[in-house]
């Protein structure tokens, strides 16, 4: 039996990238997956991977960063799949500037998307956690939930010109750590993934070349080639790593190996610390 057969995963920001990874890595070992995106096509590929695969998925489509969302999201696996049994809350995007020229708008923005939608989304998922190991409980059987929190180098270590992103992200592995406690009674590993430099759209386009467009707003994203080498030289491993890899180190907490667990910040970051 593979491990994550008949868990239920909720993965946000899984069209492409990191996201479309790890949702690809969870329904391969069994899980059932609840994909989300910006973009119905993206999303819509994903999905269809992962049935082509043998597995089983559908989208759940919007801005995490939308007041409901958190709400329709854990409803839909709950309507669809049955339940909830893996979290993984990796939506989100960098918005980058130095103090004196950050904006409010680019301040919330990355509050937002970071810190405020994984909020939301597990006290949506709250309730259903608690009924259900509170059942499990009463029929003694423990069964073992996963959040995964995705964070950042710039959430443990800072980085320069990323005040607004780096803040958002420490405050996500403070999140990981308040609810790996008020969560341990209901037997749900939560931890947090901080990830170094991982090689996706965000950072492989030339700087000032490359823009996502994010609810309206044009977001320049790409790091100049020359400061891409010299990162890479930095790093132990010799060079940044893959979005394969990056979803192997969410799904290391993801398995039943983790179990005993939680409340951890791991680095993938190929060695390299600030």
């Amino acid at each position: 039996m593979k491990k994550l057969e008949g868990k239920v995963a909720l993965v946000t920001g899984s069209g492409r990238g990191i996201g479309r990874e790890i949702a690809l890595k969870l329904a391969a070992d069994g899980a059932r997956v609840v994909v989300n995106d910006l973009d119905a096509t993206f999303a819509g590929e994903t999905v269809a991977a992962i049935r082509d695969a043998g597995s089983d998925a559908f989208a759940c489509m919007g801005s995490v960063t939308d007041a409901d969302f958190g709400e329709r999201f854990v409803r839909s696996a709950v309507d669809t799949f049955g339940g909830v049994d893996i979290i993984v809350n990796n939506a989100g995007y960098t918005w980058d500037s130095v103090i004196q020229k950050m904006t409010d708008e680019q301040w919330y923005a990355m509050i937002d998307v970071h810190m405020t939608a994984p909020f939301r989304i597990l006290r949506a998922a709250a309730d259903f956690i608690r009924q259900a190991a509170k059942k499990e409980a009463d029929e003694g059987r423990e069964v073992f939930r996963k959040v995964v929190n995705i964070s950042s180098l710039a959430g443990v270590g800072g980085n320069t010109g990323q005040l607004g992103y780096g803040a958002a992200k420490a405050g996500v592995n403070g999140m990981t750590r308040v609810m790996a406690k008020e969560w341990g009674r209901f037997k749900v590993n939560v931890n947090s993934v901080a990830f170094g430099l991982i090689r996706t759209r965000l950072t492989e386009a030339a700087a000032g070349t490359g823009a996502i467009q994010i609810e309206g707003r044009e977001i320049k994203v790409g790091v100049n080639p020359d400061v891409m080498k010299n990162m890479e030289s930095g790093i132990p491993l010799g060079r940044g790593g893959t979005p394969e890899e990056a979803a192997g180190a969410v799904y290391l907490f993801c398995i039943p190996e983790s179990n005993y667990i939680s409340g951890q910040v791991v680095v993938c970051s190929g060695g390299f610390m600030f």
